[in-house]
């Protein structure tokens, strides 16, 4: 106990011993000995609960004996002296109930305390670990590597909700053989550990795609399988491409696009001709719920001035809306300006969303340009 408490508690002591001695010193006919009712009330402002009751205790014990001293217990003044009792005893339950309501803010307002320094702690963790994924996510988000025969742009538009972290993302990159390898993908959740997942499965498809020799569904499989191991409880879609040449057939600017999808939306198809069309598949599960599920490849045909959009969900889905209304507004706009720049198709393709959509939106957009110069 600090000195301030040592004070705290004998201070009512103190005040029972003035006023007893003050009444011993008045004589019987000058009664002062109600006044030691003052020491309990004291006690309750200062101290706890066990030393409020037995100060209130000491109080009646003082007023009792020195109602022997005054010549309270005759005929004439016992009712007096019982009253006075009474008010002591009186004062002593009030006392410790006194205390007890104090005690109780005392402990209510330390409990708030704590719980706002507990949040203040974990909203400081918050935003640390907000702006970490932040600056993860935006330094995995790069722009795409120049690919010769092949314009590239790419996009990402966070959710207004998720404080700019999300599981969003693309990469484009030419795997060892030299072969173009186009992924976007959207890990489930909106929070640091959406964006830490995120970043483990880009990580892992360009590990997969440069040391194993496998198609998009191949690689698709294995990552499916990792992740199972990793963290069971995340799932994601995902679609995997590659631009490969296509038959000699074909002539020299043919292309042909391998992919394979994991429960993500088709990709979109802007023909030269400033058509639009989704390339339509059966969908595969998503990655994260049944690492033994098959998975299949697909090809599509390019030629000069074919266009490919991949998108995430957040481009088609609105709330209230049938996802089918979002792809049908989707492949509209594309055909309105296709023919254009990549940079104006992807300002197109966002323009109804805003600056602010409800889901993050992620897109990779490639155009075949001029005559293929990439690996077999």
């Amino acid at each position: 106990m600090d000195r301030l408490g040592r004070v705290s508690a004998v201070a009512p002591l103190a005040v029972i011993a003035l006023f007893a001695l003050l009444d011993l010193a008045a004589g019987p006919e000058r009664s002062v000995l109600g006044l030691v009712a003052i020491g309990p009330l004291l006690a309750a402002s200062l101290t706890g609960r066990g030393l409020t009751i037995a100060y209130g205790v000491l109080a009646l014990a003082v007023v009792a004996l020195l109602g022997v001293h005054d010549q309270q217990y005759t005929a004439d003044d016992w009712p007096t002296q019982a009253a006075r009792l009474f008010g002591v005893a009186l004062g002593g339950l009030f006392a410790f109930g006194a205390c007890d309501a104090r005690l109780a803010r005392e402990d209510r307002l330390q409990q708030v305390s704590a719980e706002a320094a507990a949040s203040r702690v974990r909203a400081e963790g918050a935003e640390w670990a907000a702006t970490f994924a932040e600056e993860l996510q935006r330094t995995l988000l790069a722009d795409p590597p120049r690919v010769p025969g092949l314009d590239v742009a790419v996009r990402y538009v966070p959710a207004a909700e998720h404080v700019d972290v999300g599981g969003d993302w693309y990469d484009a990159f030419q795997a060892a053989d030299g072969r173009t390898v186009l992924v976007i993908g959207d890990v489930a959740g909106h929070d640091g550990h959406a964006a830490v997942t995120m970043a483990q499965l880009r990580s892992s498809v360009r590990g997969i795609a440069h040391v194993l020799e496998r198609s998009p569904a191949g690689v698709l499989a294995a990552l499916d399988r990792l992740l199972h191991s990793v963290d069971p409880r995340a799932m994601a879609t995902m679609v995997m491409a590659e631009v490969r040449p296509g038959d000699r057939g074909a002539g020299a600017e043919g292309l042909v696009l391998h992919w394979a999808s994991a429960g993500h939306p088709p990709p979109l198809l802007v023909p030269a001709d400033g058509s639009a069309r989704l390339v339509e598949h059966d969908p595969d599960l998503l990655l994260g719920v049944d690492p033994s599920a098959v998975r299949t490849d697909h090809r599509l045909a390019l030629r000069r001035g074919d266009v490919v959009v991949l998108f995430t969900d957040g481009l088609v889905e609105r709330r209230g809306v049938a996802i089918d209304e979002g792809l049908d507004r989707v492949v509209a706009v594309a055909a309105g300006v296709g023919g254009g720049s990549l940079d104006a198709l992807c300002d197109a393709l966002l323009d109804p969303i805003g600056d602010h959509p409800s889901d993050d939106v992620a897109l990779l957009v490639l155009r075949v340009a001029a005559a293929p110069e990439v690996g077999t």
